[in-house]
């Protein structure tokens, strides 16, 4: 919101001193977010007078049409004489009023002006537009011509006042009242302490019979709709310099008359209005919703499918406009501009003031893809006792203007409606800053934004019509800090219980990146957002639980509209992203919450901001959300060893991503059971299955190994990129709490090798699994350093394992009958249970 402070003051008697910096410095103290102060005509600096212009030569033999001009500007000049000036323009004529600046000025942008020679003659000057004034977009981008009854020679600078400052404030979505001057001078008069002329406090005549029929079908759409006429417009009327001006100044072009005086009043007051040529109007205007199939052709030109929900407003034909948003073609103001294309001048109109829905207006300019600065006003709320004022404000205006008369017919439509009353302790705002402000205070402040308060130590305060955010408690004590000054709370630091840390899940969700990273990955965060078509890409079966997902009502991609269930799409996108960029060796990981839809679906909690929210409802509120387990996911690419003097080195494969899975477990304290499986992206073969026992059941947790070529071909990966995922909080629930570090015995250990021959099905993890409980509490560690086929050696569809096996007791030196005959125990376990029998 551009808000001129030559405008601003009218309302409120600021000190003659005070400057856009002052005012802005007191806005922001009261939590007004003004970004920049426009210094308009800061370097501008005279002669700049109107002149008119006496004879206009045109000069040929150039490549661009160039006229001499003489021009009188009276005794700006010293001498009285007609003043000669070369100019490129051709929208004027003999005759009319101009801007001329003389030799000695300077315009914006620091451009001096001197008499030089151009074209073959001296110009002394020159004929200004616009642009070469800083005026900002009047439509023309021409010379200015002025109306003709503008006096010759008079300073144009103060005429079309090009000295100002403008204060450009970003408002927030709940201050809808500050999208207006009235609402601006308001905060401005509350932070200097200074008495406020309201613009909405003037006459305005009740409703009575002879008003311009208007039908509202849909009074939650529209609950309040006032029409005045007015006729008799003159055609020729044009926007005065001071009204062009001041819509320039906020960042409006000027259009009409009667568009611009209703544009000036929205800026004025907050309220949009829109005007109808009354010609064009067929019957009753009605507002309802749109049907199925309706079309209507807007302001701008375009022809719009409507829909059931669309707020629209009729005649006896159909829509001539979108509530709130814009108005249709087909009753378009129309003035002495548009004769070249057969429309007459509007002479008669009826002005529409009404208060639309919010949210009707938000969704049908979102729908249609239009923002206007009606539906900007709508959307953030507009005061609806202001629409009587704003119409009759809109009727003087064109009346004084345009030489219009009112009609004494006045329409309102009123759905009645009750204040909203807040009962809230006079000691509330104290409690919320921790300042003590007392009752004197809050009922000062709270009546200076226009709220009425009654009661002593328990406040019933009626939230003025301009401020539909003020619903709750706290929203009061919003207003009292503010105003009392952000600046002037004191820091405090929160004194949180003693005994509390970092819970048990957050000391693994560190550990495991501590772990990883020294592993020599890499985090790489991601969004949550997926696309439900990468499922696609990574190979998961039509009914698999990972393609139940939670959707976003209003998501921020359009196309990526879903919550991940799963981390690797978020993972391969960071891998690929860099391989792309010449990072070719690569190892990613990352943790984070993935989300599940319920079974169930309860209803939604709407929660008060006065309390805190009961046991009952947080688990009602619980209940509703998704579930969101913590995973950890790794991905690798490239070499995972890189070649040099030292070595060959190697490239990353399905053990690393195997290993990476251990390091998490290890992290956790949990035994992990790895095994072959076959799942989704990863490729038949060369995957395993990682699977944990939680309270004696056994649970698969993830997988991990290399992808699927197809999948690395969907997404775009590197050859044999491998990857690992797991459900960090299954770990959790099977591990033993803190890891624990090895207790180092003085006692020597003792080694034996077994090497085993089995079949090629079975397993190495239950071979190794069997060994591991048969040897007992003496072994120390177990390691397969070697698998060995050979058909000539071992016989077809066998294999050996050998295995290192490490004997250790804490409290003695094991002799070798010990060591031996737990190694015996171990190979007969494992025998019998995957039929293993010693390599001979």
């Amino acid at each position: 919101m551009r808000v001129p402070l030559s405008w601003l003051r009218e309302y409120v008697d600021l000190p003659a001193t005070e400057t856009g910096r002052d005012v802005q410095a007191k806005l922001i103290s009261a939590g007004l977010e003004v970004e920049t102060v426009e210094q308009l005509g800061a370097d501008l600096k005279g002669p700049l007078v109107v002149g008119q212009v006496l004879t206009i030569e045109e000069l040929e033999g150039f490549k661009k049409p160039i006229r001499f001009c003489t021009v009188d500007v009276g005794q700006a000049n010293g001498t009285g004489e007609p003043q000669e000036i070369v100019c490129g323009a051709r929208n004027f004529a003999v005759g009319d009023k101009v801007v001329v600046v003389l030799p000695g000025a300077t315009l914006p942008g620091g451009f001096s002006i001197a008499a030089r020679k151009t074209y073959g003659k001296t110009s002394h000057g020159m004929i200004c537009s616009t642009d070469e004034l800083g005026m900002g977009d009047d439509g023309t981008h021409g010379i200015i011509v002025l109306p003709p009854e503008t006096e010759v020679g008079r300073d144009a600078i103060e005429l079309l006042e090009l000295v100002d400052e403008v204060l450009d404030i970003a408002v927030t979505a709940n201050r809808g009242d500050c999208l207006s001057i009235r609402g601006v001078a308001r905060e401005t008069a509350i932070g200097y302490g200074l008495p406020l002329r309201d613009p909405a406090l003037i006459d305005v005549p009740g409703p009575n019979a002879f008003g311009y029929p208007v039908q509202v079908t849909d009074p939650h759409g529209c609950d309040r709709f006032t029409a005045r006429t007015v006729t008799g417009l003159s055609p020729e009327a044009r926007s005065p310099i001071w009204l062009q001006r001041r819509l320039q100044k906020v960042g409006m072009r000027p259009i009409s008359l009667a568009v611009d005086v209703t544009n000036y009043v929205m800026m004025e007051l907050g309220q949009p209005l829109h005007a109808y040529d009354r010609t064009l109007i067929q019957g009753t205007i009605g507002v309802r919703r749109a049907e199925e199939g309706e079309k209507l052709v807007t302001l701008d030109g375009v022809e719009r499918k409507l829909h059931a929900e669309d707020l629209v407003i009729t005649d006896d034909r159909g829509p001539i406009g979108l509530a709130g948003v814009m108005g249709g073609a087909n009753t378009e103001i129309a003035d002495h501009t548009d004769a070249g294309n057969g429309a007459a001048p509007t002479t008669d109109v009826v002005i529409e003031a009404a208060h639309f829905d919010a949210v009707s207006v938000a969704r049908t300019g979102r729908r249609h893809k239009l923002l206007t600065e009606a539906s900007r006003r709508f959307e953030r709320g507009v005061d609806p006792q202001a629409a009587a004022a704003a119409a009759q404000r809109t009727v003087d205006l064109l009346v004084l203007l345009a030489g219009g008369t009112a009609e004494a017919g006045v329409t309102e439509v009123v759905a009645p409606t009750a204040p909203h009353t807040i009962t809230v302790p006079a000691d509330h705002p104290d409690k919320v800053a921790g300042v003590t402000y007392g009752r004197e205070t809050v009922v000062r402040r709270l009546q200076e934004v226009g709220c009425d308060v009654y009661g002593q130590d328990e406040l019933v305060v009626t939230a003025p019509s301009w401020r539909p955010d003020l619903t709750d408690p706290n929203d009061l004590a919003e207003e009292v800090i503010r105003l009392e000054g952000y600046e002037n709370l004191p820091s405090t630091l929160p004194r949180p219980p003693a005994g509390r840390g970092l819970t048990h899940r957050q000391r693994l969700h560190r550990r495991v990146g501590r772990a990883l990273a020294g592993a020599g990955y890499v985090e790489a965060p991601n969004y949550p957002f997926v696309s439900e078509q990468v499922f696609d890409h990574l190979g998961l079966e039509a009914d698999d639980p990972a393609r139940r997902v939670v959707k976003l009502v209003n998501p921020l991609n359009d196309e990526e509209p879903a919550l991940r269930t799963t981390l690797l799409p978020g993972l391969l996108g960071a891998l690929r992203r860099n391989d792309g960029r010449g990072s070719h060796d690569l190892a990613l990981f990352e943790t984070g919450l993935v989300f599940r839809p319920r079974e169930e679906q309860p209803a939604a909690v709407h929660l008060t901001v006065d309390r805190r929210p009961t046991d009952e409802e947080i688990a009602r509120l619980n209940a509703a959300l998704p579930e969101q387990p913590r995973l950890v996911a790794a991905v690798l690419a490239g070499a995972r060893e890189q070649a040099g003097w030292w070595g060959k080195g190697r490239p990353a494969d399905w053990a690393d991503a195997v290993e990476a899975a251990r390091t998490v477990a290890a992290e956790a304290g949990a035994d992990l059971i790895v095994r072959k499986g076959r799942y989704g992206p990863w490729h038949p073969g060369r995957c395993a299955e990682l699977a944990v026992v939680v309270d004696g059941t056994e649970r698969v947790v993830g997988h991990a190994g290399e992808l699927h070529p197809r999948v690395v071909k969907a997404l775009g990966l590197p050859e044999r990129t491998c990857a690992m995922e797991l459900d960090l909080d299954a770990l959790e629930a099977a591990g033993d709490g803190v890891p624990q570090a090895p207790a180092i015995s003085t006692f020597p250990v003792a080694t034996q090798d077994v090497a085993l021959v089995v079949d090629k099905p079975v397993p190495a993890v239950e071979v190794e699994a069997a060994l591991r409980e048969g040897a007992g509490e003496l072994l120390e560690s177990i390691r397969l350093f070697d698998v060995y086929e050979n058909a000539e050696q071992l016989g077809d569809g066998r294999k050996s394992l050998a295995y290192a096996l490490r004997f250790r007791a804490t409290d003695r030196t094991l002799t070798v009958d010990e060591a031996s005959a737990a190694r015996d125990a171990a190979v007969a376990l494992a025998g019998e249970r995957t039929g293993a029998v010693l390599r001979g």
